[in-house]
């Protein structure tokens, strides 16, 4: 037995003796065992509820194999943060003596899991998995057999695990969480897949970046989160992510290629107090990877592109209108779309542009239109910086021979930054087709962040081709999520507001850029017995929508009618004292799923549960109840007294012990209050 190695940081230990790797802080215990071909987990504790999930009665299955890692091992703690946005965390390698390979685990004080990945060297195999039922092919159909306490599954080729629980699964369900990107082709973009988990159990594979086991019972369960783009969109993608046996979860899909380096990472997360408790633990893991900033996140955000002049409107006069209707509006950033620049893309009004190789296609693709913008985008900066705002620009990386030219697309970035202080960028016409195409653009966002001190904020378009998505890159600013246009009728309100809510029960809803339109636009298209016409909804109830994630005005806001923006910016107005507080908070869905005719909505609440204190937006769609009543609410005080934000016509709330009852007298209102616990 060699010397006990012993690392820590905050309130978390690792501790190594070389064969057996402790690692635990405030909230949970983890343990796996080495012997020097396999990694098995063998504990997990869950500090608060004292469930031990690893199950002692069978041993516990291997992380990796020898081919990746063999030999005595050694502990090295990490100094630097594995993405430049994360909040400090323990982090150690197990490393054998060549040091080419190691197992990687990292630990976030007050997190209730690891998170765990494996570095390889080129010349680490890189087969895929061939998991298949153990001795299926000898054992006729039909034939009873003695259960055996064993895992009933076999990995004869297992390079590509990642971590192997033996778990007694009495009375549990297991969540797959199917999540679409590509949001121009799609608009149901969550779907939650629910098994029964039962001792016969012989073999599922399931595909996917984010699972959940629950127990029934109790409310405790557990998250499994990879860090990867979506299935489709993985350039390595293996037959599966998770296998489910009768006593044992295996998670699998490393993603390393023939050049090595860095697996997906993959974390299990343990929670209690069933759905409220996941989301809240599965949104504080999301702000270890990225914390919330006030100033920095959650800003309002217009863009010239949604009212589909694509570039045909922009120019120096166009835009300085653009800023000072913005600044009316209560908008942080004015974003300017494509066609800012030189290069022309396929998307402008002006026919032969490129969509990949820009930089093949001029050294000056990326200068300021010189038609356009003759004095450069200085006069522009100027008067929103005068104005109170900030500007943005859109960017689409060169994803051409791997995305090659990642660096050269930084110090671009970063020049806008230096020169004109932009610090907004979206991100568009990516296309990842290798895993070293998605390891260069992992490195460009990363670069910018590094050299910016994490004060660009990059929005990361997914509505289209293959992009790293949801939980490919969850550290470098909010998910754009859709393109939705009332020029082709596809914009309804209560759609946005659908995939929002049902996004934020996965998702960090302040890393969602969600969208709102100008209403007036287009409504012939919809005809006049359409009840859920954009034009039908109060201005301030569309913007509503997006307040407790990060907004977009997609119009041209000198085409908003003056009372509209006289309507959107008083709201406005009112949600920017209260943001800070609502997004630092845990955003809760809140009643039904969103459909045109449900009374739904948000609640904001303390992310650590210190304060009682609360935030709410309540939607009365075309329901015909004029009261509805939240259960199951997060909202344990006695008695609450209530601020009301925004004023509605008849309205009124009651919260206590739990249940919220809101009353609005007329559908397509929403309610916006303070609820604030009476001592």
């Amino acid at each position: 037995m060699r010397d006990m190695q012993k690392c820590e940081l905050l309130d978390c230990r690792a501790t190594f003796d070389g064969r057996s790797l402790l690692m635990h802080n405030s909230v949970v215990s983890r343990r796996w065992t080495w012997d020097d071909t396999a990694l098995r987990a063998v504990e997990f504790l869950e500090k608060t509820t004292g469930r031990q999930w690893c199950a002692a009665r069978i041993p516990g299955a291997s992380l990796v194999t020898s081919s990746v890692v063999t030999g005595p091992l050694t502990m090295v703690q990490c100094v630097n943060p594995y993405w430049p946005t994360e909040q400090p965390s323990l982090m150690v390698e197990l490393r054998p003596a060549d040091g080419q390979s190691a197992f990687c685990f990292q630990l976030f004080p007050g997190t209730p899991g690891v998170t765990v990945w494996v570095r390889t060297s080129p010349t680490a195999s890189t087969a895929e998995p061939n998991v298949s039922a153990t001795g299926d092919a000898s054992v006729p159909s039909g034939v009873e057999l003695d259960p055996i306490p064993t895992a009933k599954t076999s990995v004869s080729d297992p390079i590509d695990v990642i971590e192997s629980l033996s778990i007694d699964p009495l009375h549990t369900t297991l969540t797959r969480v199917e999540l679409h990107e590509q949001t121009d082709r799609h608009n149901n973009l969550v779907f939650e897949h629910v098994l029964h988990w039962h001792p016969s159990e012989r073999l599922i594979d399931l595909q996917g970046t984010l699972f959940h086991l629950q127990d029934k019972l109790t409310g405790n369960g557990l998250i499994f989160l990879k860090l990867a783009p979506q299935p489709y969109a993985r350039p390595i993608n293996p037959r599966c992510d998770l296998t489910l046996t009768g006593d044992a979860i295996t998670t699998l899909g490393h993603g390393i290629d023939t050049e090595g380096g860095d697996g997906y990472r993959s974390v299990i997360l343990a929670y209690r107090d069933g759905d409220i408790g996941r989301i809240r633990v599965l949104q504080a893991y999301q702000r270890q990877l990225r914390p919330y900033v006030p100033g920095r996140d959650g800003r309002f955000i217009t863009n010239t592109w949604g009212d589909r002049s694509r570039d045909g409107a922009l120019n120096e006069h166009f835009m300085l209108g653009e800023i000072d209707a913005a600044a009316e509006l209560g908008a942080d950033v004015v974003q300017i779309d494509d066609g800012w620049q030189r290069g022309t893309t396929a998307n402008s009004v002006t026919k032969g542009g490129v969509w990949n190789a820009f930089w093949d296609a001029g050294d000056d693709f990326w200068t300021p239109h010189p038609n356009r913008f003759p004095n450069g985008l200085t006069p522009i900066v100027d008067r929103a910086r005068a104005r109170g705002l900030g500007v943005g620009l859109w960017y689409a990386i060169d994803s051409s021979n791997d995305a090659t030219h990642w660096r050269r697309d930084a110090e671009q970035v970063l020049q806008f930054r230096d020169a004109y202080g932009v610090e907004t960028v979206k991100i568009d016409a990516v296309k990842m087709h290798s895993r070293r195409g998605e390891r260069n653009i992992l490195s460009f966002y990363n670069h910018v962040l590094e050299a910016s001190e994490n004060q660009v904020v990059f929005d990361h378009d997914v509505t289209a081709e293959m992009r790293p998505g949801y939980f490919g890159l969850p550290h470098v600013g909010p998910v754009f999520v859709e393109n939705r246009y009332t020029d082709w009728r596809n914009y309804w309100p209560h759609a946005t507001l659908r995939n929002l809510w049902q996004l934020a029960r996965h998702i960090d809803p302040v890393r969602l850029r969600i969208e709102f339109l100008n209403a007036t636009r287009n409504a012939d298209k919809y005809g006049p017995d359409d009840p859920l016409a954009p034009v039908k909804y109060d201005p301030a109830y569309l913007f509503a929508i997006t307040m407790f994630a990060s907004p977009l005005g997609w119009f041209e806001c000198t085409s908003l009618p003056v009372d509209v923006r006289a309507r959107i910016g008083a709201l406005a107005a009112i949600w920017r004292n209260h943001r800070a507080a609502i997004h630092a908070g845990t955003i809760l869905p809140v009643g039904q799923a969103p459909d045109g005719a449900a009374w739904t909505g948000f609640l904001s609440v303390d992310r650590r549960g210190s304060s009682p204190d609360a935030y709410l937006l309540a939607f009365r769609e075309l329901h015909r109840d004029q009261t509805h009543t939240f259960t199951g609410l997060p909202l344990n005080a006695e008695r609450y007294d209530v601020q009301w934000l925004w004023p509605t016509d008849g309205g009124s709330i009651s919260a206590a012990d739990g249940k919220m009852e809101v009353h609005l007298s007329q559908p397509l209102q929403f309610a916006f209050a303070k609820l604030t616990a009476r001592h």
